[in-house]
């Protein structure tokens, strides 16, 4: 089966792991996203994950927390799902590793380009947790960033919406979606996909990114086999 896309990084917010319940975990959701990123591995894609952490605390919405803080918390929830979707795909034969940019080696591999790129190449789907492992970074600028360093063909951000739109589609019934654009359309315009600091890496690194909506999981093997799911942003030529 011919592959669009070799080798992806896809981010997961921690959202989207909770379902319905809109906290913790909910592990039917999390078992159809992982069916659909072991038909990737099955198919001869190379898969790295970029986990948010929302669905436990988000560092910029934490209330009277220190910000600082918070973002460690935030962090430290990444790897909680980081290590949850790890579970489950190795109960269904996936072989994973999870690499954390915070060290905690009792439980997960300190994030090391070198062997990130070998567990690639070996099939292995490599989860990163910790975001950057700073705070005031979101885990959209951890997937732009880990993109880029893995030489991942495209960044593959699952949201809620079926592609990036001119405004609200949720609150506009004129609202106008996007089959492609450009990172410039998306800074220029202020355009809500990812935050700023993330399109700016891609743009510069001209990592494509593609925003496509996760309710239908198997949207994730489509894009990789190259069929048209989302909106597809590009860096300027």
């Amino acid at each position: 089966m011919e592959l669009k896309y070799k080798r992806i990084i896809l981010k997961l917010s921690g959202e989207a792991l909770a379902g319905e319940k809109h906290f913790g975990l909910d592990y039917d959701v999390i078992r159809n996203i992982c069916e659909s990123i072991k038909k990737c591995v099955d198919v001869g894609a190379q898969v790295g994950i970029v986990v948010g952490g929302g669905n436990f605390i988000r560092g910029r919405m934490s209330g009277s927390l220190d910000r600082v803080r918070a973002d460690h918390m935030g962090m430290l929830a990444t790897a909680i799902n980081a290590l949850a979707l790890s579970d489950m795909l190795e109960s269904m034969g996936v072989e994973t590793r999870v690499q954390t940019a915070i060290s905690m080696q009792q439980v997960a591999e300190p994030y090391i380009r070198n062997r990130a790129l070998r567990h690639l190449e070996k099939g292995r789907v490599v989860i990163f947790g910790c975001g950057t492992g700073n705070p005031m970074f979101s885990t959209d600028s951890a997937a732009a960033l880990r993109g880029a360093e893995i030489d991942a063909e495209i960044l593959m951000k699952a949201t809620l919406v079926d592609g990036v739109y001119d405004k609200d589609p949720n609150k506009f019934d004129d609202a106008k979606r996007y089959d492609t654009l450009t990172f410039s359309q998306v800074l220029n315009d202020n355009l809500a996909v990812m935050d700023m600091a993330a399109a700016a890496m891609c743009n510069e690194n001209k990592l494509p990114m593609l925003v496509f909506d996760l309710s239908r999981p198997d949207n994730i093997l489509d894009a990789v086999l190259g069929k048209q799911v989302g909106t597809v942003i590009t860096a300027e030529s």
